[in-house]
């Protein structure tokens, strides 16, 4: 345990991005509640999810507590123009997920963070390739994602929201650069 000296709070609003069926809902689900369910329940519009996050920095004997509003949207393609300014306006970090079993999920991260960007301007972005836990399935190369997060100024993690697998670490990585950027802590 550290000696805080200085403790900070923030709100950030991090939107996740991508198609339909690459488990956005999910991993919302596995990083607020811990829960996964098998059932694939479409996303209707727009949700949003609350989560309190607590970051340490020893270094500078300081804490921050982030409150987290996590927007979940459609990803039906035909919607995202109908949705888009309202859904990235004034967010702080974008997590664009793919599916690692459909090659044109990843594809299509372009164009939504491109969109992403058009509203929210040059904030983070972490993507986020999905349902590793479908090991004989998975169609896409580490070389690809690593090229496609390159192209789009992004890092990336495997994960799966079935097993949990970097879904909490994900979620830190992003409002750890949040942070960096708001505040000046690394």
């Amino acid at each position: 345990m550290i000696d805080i000296i200085e403790r900070k709070f923030v709100k950030i609003k991090i939107c996740l991005a991508g198609d339909v069926q690459v488990g956005k809902t999910s991993l919302i689900g596995r990083y607020v509640h811990d829960v996964f369910g098998d059932k694939y329940l479409s996303t209707i519009g727009t949700k949003v999810t609350r989560k309190q996050i607590r970051l340490e920095y020893p270094k500078r004997e300081t804490e921050v507590k982030m409150e987290a509003m996590i927007w979940d949207i459609m990803g039906q393609k035909n919607f995202r123009k109908l949705f888009s300014e309202k859904y990235f306006n004034g967010a702080n970090g974008i997590i664009g997920v793919c599916n690692l079993t459909d090659e044109e999920s990843l594809k299509s991260l372009y164009e939504w963070i491109y969109t992403a960007r058009r509203f929210a301007g040059d904030v983070p972005v972490l993507i986020l390739a999905n349902k590793n836990d479908l090991i004989e399935e998975i169609k896409l190369s580490p070389d690809v994602l690593q090229k496609t997060a390159s192209d789009l100024g992004s890092s990336y993690l495997f994960t799966s929201a079935k097993t949990g697998e970097n879904v909490s670490q994900a979620f830190l990585t992003m409002g750890k650069e949040i942070v960096k950027i708001q505040l000046g802590l690394d």
